[in-house]
């Protein structure tokens, strides 16, 4: 196990809220343990390991002449991440770079999926959605993408946070999700449920509750996986999905990032029920998202939920799902 000392030290932050309604004794998860970028997590529900790729905020910035339509909506973000540096080398890399990288290590750590968690791209230009395409063609692992609040988000353009996600879904990123529901996916892998779902404006809708309780009522081993993190006492605003300080008076980016301004009501009731569900669950084994572009460990109600740095430094998640012993 890593010890907290070692979480500080490495930037990862542990923190931990005590039971409320799940009894920890109830859950599935016997331990976990985090090492840097490799999590483990132990759990006598579970018959064979299980190995995941977590990626998420790559920002790939790549445009051409089809984004001239685009450009003033599109223009801070493809200045953002154009050259970066590798978080732990600090050696000059680039988004692109890191990307490849990433694929490259899921087929040599022979991983059973690869899931792509958001801010793959940094808006959703066609140069950028047709390079991952062609990156991830005849890619012999199984893949899952959700969506991140850059993905689909030309800045400045006149619309609700909603609209303009549905829109760009179906639009640009629909050919990343391979058929599967854009907002809620659910994969049996290996006798683990593992759910991809899509908070990227923060808030949850009902048929994305509905899918999660459907999934979490089978009583089998359920991982969980979003962009935007869940609230955990302490964390930012960034830790906004069910943080009960969220709305208008915390949205201190919607000017810079042009965007519909968060609710001055606050999160709506289902947001509000998806979060108790979820920590309350006592066959969630954990939660995995990005986002906040720095490395977090938290414990909530005595399950993990462990945030990626970002790919566009050379971030990711070796996620390894582990019979208890």
């Amino acid at each position: 196990m890593i010890s907290r000392r070692q979480l500080l030290q490495s930037g990862l932050v542990l923190s931990t809220i005590q039971p409320a309604t799940a009894k920890q004794s109830d859950s599935l998860l016997q331990s976990f343990s985090v090492d840097q970028q490799r999590v483990r997590l132990y759990s006598k529900s579970v018959n064979q390991p299980v190995k995941i790729l977590f990626v998420s905020d790559t920002h790939l910035w790549r445009d051409d002449a089809r984004g001239t339509p685009f450009a003033e909506y599109s223009g801070r973000m493809a200045k953002a991440y154009n050259a970066t540096k590798h978080f732990l080398t600090q050696e000059p890399t680039n988004p692109e770079k890191e990307f490849q990288a990433a694929l490259t290590l899921a087929k040599k750590e022979n991983v059973d999926l690869l899931a792509l968690i958001g801010d793959i791209v940094s808006f959703p230009s066609e140069a950028a959605i047709n390079w991952v395409q062609e990156q991830l063609k005849d890619f012999p692992i199984l893949y899952v993408y959700t969506a991140g609040n850059h993905d689909w988000h030309y800045e400045g353009m006149q619309g609700s946070l909603r609209t303009l996600r549905a829109s760009w879904i179906e639009k640009r990123l629909k050919p990343l999700y391979q058929g599967r529901n854009p907002l809620l996916d659910v994969q049996n892998v290996q006798g683990v449920q593992i759910i991809t779902l899509d908070n990227s404006i923060y808030e949850i809708e009902e048929q994305q509750l509905a899918g999660v309780e459907k999934a979490l009522a089978t009583g089998k081993p359920c991982v969980l996986m979003m962009h935007i993190p869940l609230y955990a006492p302490g964390r930012s605003i960034g830790y906004g999905c069910g943080h009960p300080q969220w709305g208008w008076e915390t949205d201190k980016n919607y000017t810079i990032e042009r965007r519909e301004r968060w609710p001055k009501t606050g999160h709506t009731r289902v947001t509000q029920r998806f979060y108790q569900k979820v920590i309350d669950a006592p066959n969630l084994l954990g939660v995995f998202a990005g986002h906040v572009h720095r490395p977090g460990v938290d414990a909530i109600q005595g399950k993990p939920q462990v945030v990626s740095e970002a790919n566009a430094v050379g971030g990711y998640l070796m996620i390894e799902i582990l019979p208890a012993v």
